[in-house]
């Protein structure tokens, strides 16, 4: 199997790194691009989420494979960081190793809550973005087409999925819980309206939380959201005296700077 990866995630890799290491949809593409340019006879697959930066490469010709310490230094040159910073922290895996890795990330068996439900979907979006970059052909197409249909199996014929995990779930009822007896009385603040904010909301309001307000840079995306659930959206503006007033916060804003200071209170 002429496969090879690097990774950086929770397990090795401390969050401001992963934080800066992130790369955004636009940066995917252009990353990819960049790639194919410097290695034309490989594919390439991105996977960025909260959690991991994965590069997958294949090609049909063994000579023509980028070994890891390759992928790991395009990585690090296209971020600007020192090789040896991200070395130390960097996860490299070739061959069959590197086709189980994926399988277990999309399984959710490689994530910080085992059976979250939300890897799959960031795995299929990786994959379809490497194809509409042009960077995934047949042996992508093999292996991260089996990859979902093994994940799926997963869900379907295990316990793993018995409850909805997520990370937001655990937030709600194992976290918050430690506060709280009841929600149904607390003013709660949801900064960000994106697809982590719309799963958290969903485990707030199944916890019984009536006093819901959300504030998202994207005003209409919150209104949306606030509609949908029976909550309240303020304008961004609105963020610091939306914080003093709230008994609970959840921050689920993609934002890679602060949006919060000590100085704004």
């Amino acid at each position: 199997m002429n496969w090879s990866m690097v990774s950086w995630s929770h397990h090795r890799t401390p969050i401001d790194v992963r934080e800066r290491l992130a790369f955004s949809a636009t940066q995917i593409d252009d990353a990819l691009r960049k790639f194919q340019i410097q290695f034309p006879e490989t594919e390439s697959v991105l996977l960025s989420t909260c959690n991991r930066v994965e590069m997958f490469c294949a090609s049909t010709e063994p000579e023509k494979l980028p070994a890891p310490q390759e992928l790991g230094s395009f990585v690090s040159a296209y971020h600007g960081f020192e090789r040896a910073e991200l070395f130390e922290q960097m996860t490299a895996l070739r061959g069959g190793d590197a086709i189980r890795h994926l399988f277990l990330v999309a399984a959710s068996l490689d994530s910080m809550i085992v059976g979250e439900s939300q890897v799959l979907s960031q795995v299929k979006a990786a994959y379809e973005q490497a194809c509409g970059s042009g960077t995934a052909a047949s042996l992508m197409h093999r292996a991260f087409q089996r990859a979902t249909v093994v994940a799926r199996r997963v869900a379907n014929e295990t316990e793993i999925h018995r409850r909805r995990i997520s990370v937001p779930s655990v937030a709600v009822s194992e976290i918050a819980t430690e506060f709280f007896e009841r929600f149904d009385d607390k003013r709660i603040l949801l900064i960000g309206a994106g697809e982590m904010g719309t799963e958290t909301l969903r485990y707030l309001k199944d916890a019984g939380a009536e006093k819901v307000r959300i504030i998202n840079r994207n005003s209409e995306r919150a209104n949306e959201l606030a509609q949908q659930f029976g909550a309240k959206a303020e304008p961004w503006e609105r963020l610091d005296p939306a914080i003093i007033e709230s008994d609970l916060i959840v921050s689920t804003t993609s934002s890679t700077e602060p949006i919060m200071s000590r100085r704004s209170f």
